[in-house]
């Protein structure tokens, strides 16, 4: 067996399917571990099959470099030879999701938002680049860690401007909508109708449609509703039920109109559940967007950024910082009130979405505090350190960089005018 492909040395097989398999492999040149997907020479000479599988190659080679998202996959070199080929990608080490579709290993409601949340980023980051996805189902959805995913597998990707007929019937049959099994021209809405398909079998472990035949089964998709996900999990709320056979509407037009109307709903239902512990990533998300500092930067880095923070929600009277002690953080608030004081002299009253501390991102280093910042009523509160700022793609740091500044420019307009009113 060939164990080397260019610069790619074979490890161990991570899994299999009809044009391939995907190994573990290590990049000689780049020192890190990828994902190796070897298509079988067989399969690319078969008459029938090797038209499929070269065209499943050409997409991904497209999208070789082009997809930047903290929930996709990414594609790093595509080879095609006479009687070979493969493609590197990001290895993610958790598996899929298909161990979370069985009833025997459900996650919890929460964690299922949260997944259905990141992934609806990036189907919508996706479609912006003018892809649809075609084939979502668990076992294209990778995971990281927790609730951290990665959709993968765009091998049956529409892609704008591509060749593939946009009517060619493409995809997993029991997450198919009913647009892909009629053969009418596809838009998103197929990927969000499987995307409910995903969710549903998250929540229940079972799918919503089966059939004895591939018949029987397309029948059922196009013309049944489905019984909804809290008749078979008691803890599965009512709005979620309503979310979920939304996204499974027969009709393109009843289901959400974007991506991000979708993704509010998830995320509202995730904030007022009542099995809730953690802060949600959908929530710092949410907080961030909405933030002075951090709102103007896209989405990709925002994510970069939710991930590379730490949160806490405290009681009123908790003392987040205290003057003259050295620190290398920056919080931003949000959510609550705290004030800042001097000498128990009062300064300000800073509310949701201000931020305090960044004097030392700025400078770089550890700096003396030159307040007390307190906790006046319960608070929710981001933490970023400078070590894990310093580590974020340069895009997102040039971006937090400009943010600074203009906090900085207001601050500074803000003491003129207080100075000019006082002389």
């Amino acid at each position: 067996m060939q164990t080397r492909f260019g610069k790619y040395e074979l490890k161990r097989p991570l899994g299999s399917g009809a044009s391939g398999t995907v190994y573990c492999a290590f990049d000689t040149y780049a020192r890190k571990e990828v994902a190796l997907k070897v298509f079988d020479p067989d399969v690319l000479h078969d008459p029938d099959l090797g038209e499929v599988t070269r065209g499943q190659f050409m997409n991904e080679a497209a999208l070789a470099g082009q997809l930047s998202h903290p929930h996709i996959v990414s594609i790093f070199e595509a080879v095609m030879q006479d009687d070979s080929g493969y493609v590197a990608m990001e290895y993610v080490p958790g598996g899929n999701l298909l161990k979370f579709a069985r009833s025997d290993g459900l996650l919890s409601v929460d964690e299922v938002i949260q997944i259905g949340f990141k992934s609806c980023s990036a189907l919508d980051y996706a479609f912006r680049q003018g892809i649809i996805h075609r084939d979502i189902k668990p076992a294209n959805i990778l995971v990281v860690a927790g609730t951290h995913i990665k959709v993968a597998d765009f091998g049956s990707a529409l892609l704008k401007g591509g060749e593939t007929p946009a009517d060619m019937i493409v995809g997993t049959p029991n997450y198919m909508s009913p647009e892909q099994i009629a053969g009418v021209k596809l838009t998103q809405y197929c990927d969000m109708y499987s995307m409910g398909v995903v969710l549903y079998e998250l929540l229940t472990g079972r799918k919503p449609f089966t059939g004895a035949t591939i018949e029987e089964l397309f029948d059922r998709i196009s013309n049944e509703a489905p019984p909804a996900p809290g008749t078979i999990r008691r803890d599965v709320p009512p709005r979620l039920d309503e979310i979920v056979l939304r996204m499974m509407s027969k009709q393109p037009d009843d289901r959400y109109p974007t991506w991000a109307d979708l993704a509010l709903d998830l995320a509202q239902v995730g904030k007022l559940s009542v099995y809730q512990r953690e802060i949600a990533d959908s929530e710092k998300f949410g907080i961030l967007r909405k933030s002075e500092l951090f709102g103007r930067l896209n989405d990709p880095h925002l994510w970069e950024i939710v991930h590379s923070s730490r949160w806490s929600r405290l009681p009123s009277g908790t003392t987040i910082l205290r003057e003259n002690q050295a620190g290398q953080n920056m919080f931003l608030l949000g959510a609550g009130e705290v004030k800042v004081s001097k000498r128990g002299h009062l300064l300000n009253v800073l509310k949701a979405g201000d931020c305090f501390g960044e004097m030392a991102i700025i400078r770089g280093a550890a700096a003396t505090r030159n307040a007390t910042i307190e906790a006046t009523t319960d608070v929710l509160i981001g933490e970023f350190d400078f070590a894990a700022l310093s580590r974020l793609s340069e895009g997102c740091r040039l971006q937090i960089a400009h943010g600074l500044l203009r906090t900085l420019v207001e601050r500074l307009d803000a003491a003129d005018i207080r100075l000019s009113q006082s002389s």
